[in-house]
């Protein structure tokens, strides 16, 4: 088929372009050029005429937590009073420790659509469910595919409860790696453990081994607050970055989300290893972790991607969170302009999520992609369109998605859903963990 918009951004980050349109072959895209020569050149393809719309790679969500909508309104006592806090007397105890399986499908199922409404096409899930293993990913896996998304799932291994708890959740980790690899489909696999103030060193070795040993990466949560750095100087003599080098396991097979208080020896560490990161703008705030040095790390050539962290999962409001804070923090209204921004909500997070020729809409690059309305309150141009989307979009302004050349959503609407029978299933999911929390 054809799709002929207004605008297309082919190459995210670079200029965009007037009347031009993509010919989608199968799942990759097989043409890009001016609408009239592809109409031209493919006069028997179906003509999706996008007229007034822009076509954007679909965005890729870096880091999020699916099963974390549960947690949105729980009932608790007393707010946290910092990191920690979040963590052991909220986080921990009250959502984590609480899920079981019925929880996480639900909770999953709601998220894939809710992702695919904003654009995303493409999502890395870190699951942390210490008692809902084993086969927690096996019931995601079964959600993501009906939803029809490029999904990355892992589990987040922690020696937090128990040694053995913590050897299950690498190998619930190292069995679905080598089914998805196995089954080649969109739905795969990657290692994951918690942070250094719940893994032993060896626990840490032994992810790092187990991922290798699959050719795949590695991910951990990395000083989200100042309470790992902290934690890491005390018990081990350096910081986290450090401790893992001194280990022997950074490299470009880690991805390190968050990394928001950053040494300038761990910044050091990132560029000089290669390692991937991913940045969450909005929750950073929520849980008073601090602000990440994204802009640094991304102008360094550090693979970086954008997340939702589960927290707000319409991915122009993670745009607009990673536009505007930056500014405000440097002082510096020209830092993450909207075409960076732009680069990392969707080839920059495939780039760190290790997905190959996802991010782009060129030929022999993956028909992953979505139309926005591009009706602004001031004209569309090729100087301003980025600004325009990352100001002035937001999910309800998707008008379509695809994700390898099948429409998932049409005139903005999630194809083959329930809404009212997905929201009273995440209510009653919600009510159950609630009530443990009372």
């Amino acid at each position: 088929m054809l799709i002929l918009p207004s605008w297309l951004i082919s190459l995210p980050g670079q200029p965009p372009q007037e009347n031009w349109g993509v010919r989608v072959l199968d799942d990759v895209i097989d043409a890009v050029g001016p609408n009239d020569d592809l109409r031209a050149q493919f006069p028997a393809d179906e003509i999706i005429d996008a007229a007034g719309q822009v076509l954007a790679p679909g965005f890729v969500n870096a880091h999020t937590h699916l099963y974390g909508v549960l947690a949105h309104g729980i009932p608790f006592n007393k707010a946290p009073a910092d990191f920690w806090g979040f963590l052991a007397d909220f986080w921990w105890p009250l959502v984590e420790d609480a899920l079981d399986q019925e929880m996480i499908a639900a909770a999953t199922d709601w998220g894939c659509v809710e992702m695919l409404r904003s654009g995303v096409t493409s999502f890395y899930d870190c699951l942390e469910a210490p008692h809902a293993i084993p086969d927690a990913l096996f019931v995601q896996k079964e959600v993501v595919e009906r939803r029809g998304l490029r999904g990355i799932l892992s589990f987040e291994a922690t020696e937090r409860v128990s040694q053995a708890n913590g050897r299950l959740g690498l190998q619930e980790n190292a069995r679905f790696i080598d089914v998805c690899q196995q089954e080649g489909g969109l739905v795969q696999g990657m290692m994951c453990f918690h942070t250094t103030f719940t893994c032993s060193d060896g626990f840490i070795r032994q992810a790092f081994e187990l991922a290798a040993e699959r050719n795949g990466l590695t991910h951990m949560h990395c000083n989200e607050g100042v309470h790992e750095p902290n934690y890491a100087q005390e018990h081990f003599g350096q910081r986290t970055l450090q401790y893992y080098d001194a280990l022997g396991v950074t490299g470009p097979g880690m991805l390190a989300s968050q990394c928001v208080q950053l040494s300038p020896e761990e910044q050091k560490i990132i560029i000089r290893h290669n390692i991937r990161v991913t940045h969450m703008p909005l929750s950073n705030c929520e849980v008073g972790g601090g602000i990440a040095p994204a802009p640094e790390l991304a102008n360094a050539g550090v693979r970086l991607g954008l997340g939702s962290d589960g927290y707000i999962n319409d991915f122009f409001e993670v745009m607009r969170g990673a536009f505007l804070i930056h500014k405000a923090h440097r002082l510096d209204p020209q830092i993450m302009p909207a075409h960076q921004v732009f680069y990392l909500a969707t080839e920059g997070g495939a780039r760190a999520l290790g997905l190959k020729r996802v991010g782009r809409l060129q030929p022999g690059w993956t028909a992953d992609l979505q139309l926005i309305d591009a009706h602004f309150p001031t004209p569309a141009a090729a100087h301003n369109l980025y600004d325009q989307l990352t100001l002035w979009r937001n999910h309800t302004h998707v008008r379509d998605v695809m994700v390898a050349g099948d429409w998932r959503v049409r005139a903005g609407v999630v194809l083959d859903v329930d809404a009212s029978a997905l929201r009273a299933r995440v209510h009653d999911a919600a009510l159950r963990m609630w009530a443990q929390a009372r």
